[in-house]
């Protein structure tokens, strides 16, 4: 069987470069929001026009919202104002060491960032565990929700495959196992999820914004999703079936986390959504939005830009 995740470049585009992580913080800040477990500093962007259609980012695990920032550029020149953050625990946001994670409370501090930076109603836009978020806070108020954009993730926790990483690190060894966590392990399980080849620069990028204030160490404790995924399975699924404003899901069906085979689920329970998969001519895995930016891009863009009532789903 052929291993799409160290496809040569051959048979692959080369890979766009991300900007140093080091250098997107530099067109954000920092505000303070509060959660169920205290307040906390959250690494908050917004770029584009002031008066631009809002549109909110959830990145997904492990990585940070320097994930979309070869797509942004995409979205603002579409008029799109978007925002982007980065969750507790990840990227330059609060890492507490001993802290209890929750969707729950990463919901609870979207929410927070959206009061505090005076945002209402607006279209989501989110990866991987960034879905879980996004379900959840469409089971408070879907209304509030404009449009919504789904790339590759765990809809539905029955057709979750995490990687043996994932699995120990989220067993009982985990902590243990998670200062073995460097960047040459970080780039390896990158690889395997990405059908596209990833730049060695891009990873490492990535693994900056994962690793800032020690942050690998905190993955087991992250990695509790996975069992509020299957707790909340009903109330998360729920909401995003029973979802009715325009829907677009971009997929990388190489994905093998969670690629084809929720595609296949999606084209079932969503006949008349959009879905988008990234298979052609070279294939896609977990991350569309880094291995295709400017397909991904101008697919999100047209879709958040389209007048209402030209909105394909």
């Amino acid at each position: 069987m052929p291993n799409h995740g160290t496809a040569c470049l051959r048979d692959n585009p080369m890979p766009s470069h991300m900007p140093s992580h080091a250098r997107w913080l530099t067109g954000g800040s920092w505000i303070t929001v509060r959660g169920r477990g205290g307040r906390h500093r959250l690494f908050v962007r917004q770029d584009g026009p002031e008066d631009g259609r809002p549109v909110t980012l959830l990145h997904g695990f492990p990585t940070s919202s320097h994930d979309w920032s070869l797509i942004l550029p995409h979205l603002t020149d579409l008029g799109l104002r978007v925002t982007s953050f980065d969750l507790l625990g990840f990227g330059a946001s609060d890492k507490p060491r001993r802290h209890t994670y929750s969707v729950m409370e990463q919901a609870d501090l979207a929410e927070g960032v959206w009061t505090h930076l005076d945002i209402g109603d607006t279209a989501m836009v989110a990866h991987d565990y960034g879905v879980t978020v996004a379900q959840e806070l469409l089971a408070r108020n879907p209304r509030r929700v404009t449009r919504m954009v789904w790339l590759n993730g765990g809809l539905y926790p029955d057709l979750h495959r995490p990687l043996r990483i994932q699995r120990l690190l989220h067993g009982p060894f985990g902590p243990l196992l998670s200062h073995g966590i460097n960047q040459k392990t970080f780039a390896r399980s990158m690889r395997r999820l990405m059908a596209r080849p990833a730049s060695d620069q891009n990873l490492h990028e990535m693994w900056n914004g994962m690793a800032l204030h020690q942050g690998h160490l905190l993955a087991p404790r992250l990695l509790r999703y996975i069992d509020e995924r299957r707790a909340h399975e009903t109330r998360w699924v729920t909401a995003l079936e029973d979802f009715n404003a325009p829907t677009l899901f971009v997929w990388g069906p190489r994905d093998p986390i969670s690629g084809a085979h929720v595609a296949q689920r999606i084209r079932q329970r969503f006949p008349h959504a959009r879905l988008q998969e990234l298979d052609d001519p070279f294939p896609v895995g977990h991350y569309p939005q880094i291995e295709a930016p400017d397909e991904v891009g101008s697919l999100i863009g047209k879709f958040l830009s389209s007048p209402p009532g030209l909105v394909c789903d």
